[in-house]
């Protein structure tokens, strides 16, 4: 009788694990990132005396794993709000331990002193934006975030115009055109440029600037670029330019009649570029009025962070009060071949165990790591039908094992009364 009792016991105690597993799994239905349990039970043998007559002794206690299904991925309001859509794990790391974990949950945010954590504090692993470069060659560290920071201004290193000179304009006809660039203190000035035409196939360019921005100040636009001849925009019968190409350099504020800048600031030095990054001419002579299709520079002034939100791909992005984007960061993932041999330990934290395989760390979506998604976060995979359905079971096997507790009893009571 005392097996009856032991084979009972382990019945009820596994299937109280079971529906442990599934009351956890519905108390996480919501929980972003979270995967869910299932329980496999297995038999006992103690003893076999020959083919068919094995002695079983109930179940042992059951193996809980976790099944890391893709969960639905669900547009969020976090600005920083990630999911994985694939393989892959966050990395994260404890200040206070100094101990790493993975995590499928991304609903993150900025600390005041500026690191990306989860709701833990745990500070989410990646690359951080060092002097203007974002470096994913490095290790991983803590990833960073320049809140409330001002965007360095940049002085303008080149300059480009898209545009048409037109073919029909008279002999000494003018066409004038502005642009903003920005000194390496982030002031700005206006350049001038004009374009004479002085014969069919060739028109004179000259620079201006504000005389204002220069020291001493004048009071009218001054001369600093002046066309020699060599450097004439000309073109061929067909209208398209042969000369010069590649970058016209040299343009400076102190050239011709101009001189330093009233702000301080370092001297201009400034590339005009005449072709596109695929070689083409930016500038053609067809029979249309002369216009500006377009203009840019690779300057900017100082600005001031006004919005951070993480992107597809894992990338922070800054914007800035110019309206201005700048990389800033880059959340890294790590690949594990086998997670079912990952640890829990709570906040829908994973820690590896001796049996893990070594986590691959990269950025998303390369060596076999799943994609990021931006303000986004993956649902729980726990199925509210099968969960219900376990439940149910479970409860059925804890009934008929709790029977046989009963049974039992009333078995032991009436072996008992027979010495009556």
């Amino acid at each position: 009788m005392a097996v009856s009792f032991a084979t009972a016991l382990a019945g009820l105690t596994a299937h109280a694990i079971g529906i442990d597993a599934v009351g956890n799994n519905l108390a996480n239905l919501n929980t972003s990132g979270y995967k869910a349990s299932t329980v496999a039970f297995r038999d006992l043998v103690t003893q076999s005396i020959g083919v068919g007559n094995e002695a079983g002794l109930g179940t042992s206690l059951p193996r809980t794993t976790r099944h890391f299904t893709q969960g639905s991925v669900q547009s969020s309001t976090g600005a920083m709000d990630a999911a994985i859509k694939g393989d892959g794990f966050f990395i994260v790391r404890s200040p206070s331990q100094n101990t790493t974990a993975y995590t499928r949950a991304g609903n993150f945010q900025v600390d005041r002193d500026g690191f990306l954590i989860m709701p833990t504090g745990d500070r989410v692993q990646g690359w951080s934006e060092r002097d203007g470069v974002l470096n994913t060659n490095q290790p991983t560290s803590d990833v960073t975030i320049p809140t409330g920071a001002l965007q360095r201004p940049a002085a303008t290193t080149l300059m480009f115009f898209d545009m048409n000179l037109d073919a029909a304009a008279e002999q000494g006809a003018t066409f004038s055109t502005p642009i903003e660039v920005f000194d390496s203190l982030g002031v700005s000035h206006v350049l001038v440029v004009e374009f004479e035409r002085v014969s069919p196939t060739a028109w004179d360019f000259r620079i201006f600037i504000n005389g204002e921005d220069l020291d001493p100040p004048q009071t009218d636009l001054v001369l600093i670029y002046e066309s020699d001849g060599s450097s004439q925009l000309q073109f061929d019968n067909q209208g398209v330019l042969t000369q010069p190409l590649g970058g016209v350099t040299g343009i400076t504020n102190t050239g011709v009649d101009g001189g330093p800048l009233l702000s301080g600031a370092a001297d201009l030095d400034i590339e005009w570029q005449f072709e596109s990054p695929n070689g083409q001419p930016r500038f053609t002579q067809y029979a249309h009025p002369s216009a500006v299709s377009g203009n840019g520079q690779n300057g900017n002034p100082a600005a001031q962070l006004v919005k951070i939100a993480m992107e597809d791909g894992g990338v922070v992005v800054a914007q800035f009060s110019n309206g201005q984007t700048r990389q800033v960061a880059q959340v890294a993932l790590a690949g594990i071949r086998n997670p079912e041999s990952l640890r829990a330990i709570g906040n829908n934290l994973f820690q590896v165990s001796s049996a893990t395989a070594l986590p691959a760390i990269g950025r998303p979506d390369t060596g076999g790591r799943g994609q990021v998604l931006g303000g986004a976060l993956e649902s729980s995979n726990v199925d509210i039908a099968k969960e219900f359905t376990n439940l149910i079971v479970y409860q059925r096997g804890y009934q008929a094992n709790s029977r046989m507790v009963v049974t039992a009893d009333e078995i032991s009571q009436e072996t008992i009364n027979l010495k009556r």
